[in-house]
């Protein structure tokens, strides 16, 4: 378990399979991330049961309200190379109710500060689809920077839409 302001970051379990199966089901959550196709509870239920435990190539926390113990969304730190130092960073906030109250922006100084401590990281990318403005917002408040534009990288609804890569690197997490 990691502790944040608002967060609590812990491991995720078979029992948190409906909350996940409805987040990915949910069009306003899934607007800006890549949705795979829709499963079936039961199948979503057996990956987390039959899910490794985190080891240093990825961990995988969901994100909890401290307030009340709510499971709100998830964070991950993925393709994590030892010899450069290096992370993928997947966020997302699947409760709708707690969106713009600031708990992405403590999950994901949570995660970093954790990829940095823990995990003696170097380095933090991720990358996001430039209309999701709330997003990026959130990745510049943590200290995260762009560093370059796919174009055309992302479809939604007939159209193509740039992403930004970016990044944080140890030191500068505000």
């Amino acid at each position: 378990m990691v502790l944040g302001d608002l967060v609590k970051l812990r491991a995720m379990e078979p029992s948190d399979a409906e909350a996940l199966w409805r987040w990915n089901h949910d069009p306003e959550v899934m607007r800006w991330m890549f949705d795979d196709y829709a499963q079936p509870l039961a199948q979503v239920r057996k990956r987390l049961e039959e899910m490794p435990p985190n080891a240093y190539g990825e961990v995988l926390y969901g994100v909890e309200a401290l307030g009340d113990g709510k499971l709100i969304g998830l964070v991950r730190l993925r393709d994590v190379e030892p010899e450069r130092g290096r992370a993928e960073l997947d966020i997302y906030i699947g409760e709708k109710d707690y969106w713009g109250r600031g708990y992405a922006t403590d999950a994901m100084r949570t995660i970093c500060r954790y990829g940095f401590d823990k995990m003696r990281l170097h380095r933090i990318s991720l990358t996001v689809v430039t209309e999701n403005h709330a997003a990026v917002g959130v990745y510049r408040k943590v200290g995260f920077t762009e560093e370059g534009r796919l174009r055309e990288a992302f479809r939604r609804d007939g159209k193509w839409y740039d992403q930004f890569t970016m990044g944080l690197l140890e030191g500068e997490l505000r």
